[in-house]
C-alpha cells in the first residue's frame, strides 16, 4: 500500500482525503479490515507510539484508548483487583489474568466508560482471542496493533457488521528525523520528538519526603509517555499502572488538573460498594449502564434516583450517592500519581490533586513560583520529582 483514499477528512464537507508516504515509499500499516478515515488514522498512529513506548519503558504489554487525538486512559498489564473488574464490566469473563494485554485493554478502556465510547484502541503487541473478546463488546472504531491471531482476526471481522477498522502496524518502523505539517497552506518543519522516558529522568527528589517506590516510578513512566501524546495543555493522574483521569486540551493547567481529578474521582467511585451493588434490571445495556452510573455519581442532567426515573434501570429505588459519603470515601485514598506536560504555576492544581488521594508529583519544574508549589507539596508529605522535561503535544 503506497496510497490509501479515505472516506473524508476531519468532516464530511472535506471529501478529497487520502494518507501516503512523501517519498512515493510503501505506507508502514496495513489496514486489514474497513475502511480508516481521517481522524481514526490521526488516533491510530499516536496511540501506537504511546503504547510502543509503554512497552519499550516497563516491558509489559500496554493498551491505550484514543478520542480526538487523545488517550482517554492507557494502562500496562496488570492484573485487576476484584471490585476494579466488576466497575470494568469485565468480572464476568474467564482466565482474563492469563493474558497481560487483556488487562491492559480492560484497564484503559474501562478507565473513562464515557469518553471511551466509539474509541479507537492500540495494543502493543499481537492481539490474542481474549483482548479480541473484549472489544468486540464494546462500541469501538477500530485498532492497531503489530499483529492478530487467527482466532482474533475471527472475532474482529464480525464486528460492526464487517466494516470494524482493523490495522496491522510494522512494529520496526521509525520515522525520518524531520517531520512536517501544514497549516493554511503554510509549512511548518521540526525534529519528530524521540525522547524517552527513562527511570533515570525522575531522580531529582525536590521535596522533603524522598519516598518513591518502584511502582510508583513506573505510574510516573506510564503517565509521562501518556501526556507526550495528549493534547497539550495536559495533566493526568495515575495508580497502579494506569492513568485514572486526563485533562486535555485546556489553556489552564488548574481547569486541566480539575478535569483530570474528576475524571480520576469518577473512577474511584466507581468502585465503591453503593455503586458496584446498584440493583440493576435485567437488559441494560452497556452504555445504559455508563451513562447512568455517571449521573449517579457526579449528579448530572438526570437524577437517576428520582421516581419515574430509577425505574428504566434498576428493580429497586437506590439511595443517593451523598456528597458527605463521597467526600469520606475520597478522603481514605492515598498513593496516586499526579503528572503534568509542563510545571505547574501555582500551587492550586496541588491542593486539588491532594482531595484525590494523590500522594505524588511528577512535572519538568521551572516556574518561577516553583516554591509555592513545593510549599503545598510539602504541607501534605507529598513526594514531589523535577524531571526538567516539558512534553507538550499539538
Amino acid at each position: 500500500m503506497n496510497e490509501i483514499k479515505l472516506k473524508y477528512g476531519c468532516n464530511p464537507n472535506q471529501k478529497i482525503a487520502k494518507v501516503y508516504m512523501n517519498d512515493g515509499g510503501k505506507l508502514p500499516f496495513t489496514v486489514l479490515n474497513g475502511r480508516a478515515g481521517y481522524i481514526n488514522l490521526m488516533d491510530a498512529l499516536n496511540a501506537w507510539q504511546l503504547v510502543k513506548e509503554l512497552k519499550i519503558a516497563t516491558n509489559m504489554p500496554a493498551a491505550t484508548s484514543f478520542k480526538h487525538v487523545s488517550p482517554t486512559s492507557a494502562a500496562i498489564g496488570r492484573i485487576l483487583p476484584e471490585k476494579l473488574k466488576k466497575a470494568c464490566f469485565v468480572d464476568d469473563v474467564k482466565d482474563l489474568d492469563k493474558s497481560p494485554l487483556a488487562c491492559a485493554y480492560a484497564r484503559a478502556r474501562g478507565t473513562d466508560r464515557l469518553c471511551s465510547f466509539g474509541d479507537f484502541v492500540a495494543l502493543s503487541d499481537e492481539c490474542d482471542e481474549l483482548t479480541a473478546k473484549l472489544l468486540a463488546r464494546e462500541v469501538s472504531d477500530g485498532v492497531i496493533a503489530p499483529a492478530y491471531s487467527e482466532k482474533a482476526m475471527e472475532i474482529l471481522r464480525k464486528k460492526k457488521n464487517g466494516n470494524y477498522v482493523i490495522i496491522k502496524i510494522d512494529e520496526n518502523y521509525e520515522p525520518k528525523e524531520q517531520e512536517k505539517r501544514e497549516i493554511f497552506g503554510i509549512t511548518l518543519e521540526q525534529s519528530h520528538n524521540n525522547l524517552q522516558i527513562r527511570r533515570e529522568d525522575l531522580k531529582n527528589i525536590v521535596s522533603e519526603n524522598k519516598d518513591l517506590p518502584d511502582d510508583v516510578i513506573e505510574d510516573m513512566i506510564v503517565g509521562m509517555i501518556t501526556l507526550k501524546y495528549t493534547q497539550s495543555n495536559s495533566v493526568l493522574l495515575a495508580e497502579d499502572g494506569q492513568c485514572t483521569g486526563i485533562g486535555a486540551g485546556q489553556q489552564s493547567r488548574v481547569h486541566c488538573t480539575r478535569l483530570a481529578a474528576g475524571k480520576a474521582d469518577t473512577w474511584h467511585l466507581r468502585q465503591c460498594d453503593k455503586v458496584l451493588e446498584l440493583p440493576w434490571k435485567e437488559g441494560i445495556k452497556r452504555a445504559e449502564r455508563d451513562n447512568a452510573i455517571d449521573a449517579y455519581i457526579n449528579e448530572c442532567e438526570i437524577d437517576v434516583c428520582e421516581d419515574g426515573v430509577w425505574e428504566n434501570y434498576f428493580t429497586s429505588k437506590p439511595m443517593p450517592l451523598t456528597d458527605e459519603y463521597k467526600r469520606e470515601y475520597l478522603k481514605s485514598l492515598s498513593g496516586g500519581v499526579i503528572a503534568s506536560d509542563a510545571f505547574f504555576p501555582f500551587g492550586d492544581s496541588v491542593e486539588r490533586a491532594y482531595k484525590s488521594g494523590v500522594s505524588y508529583v511528577v512535572e519538568p519544574g521551572g516556574s518561577i513560583r516553583d516554591d509555592d508549589v513545593l510549599r503545598v507539596v510539602n504541607k501534605y508529605k507529598m513526594t514531589m520529582v523535577f524531571t526538567g522535561i516539558r512534553l507538550f503535544h499539538h
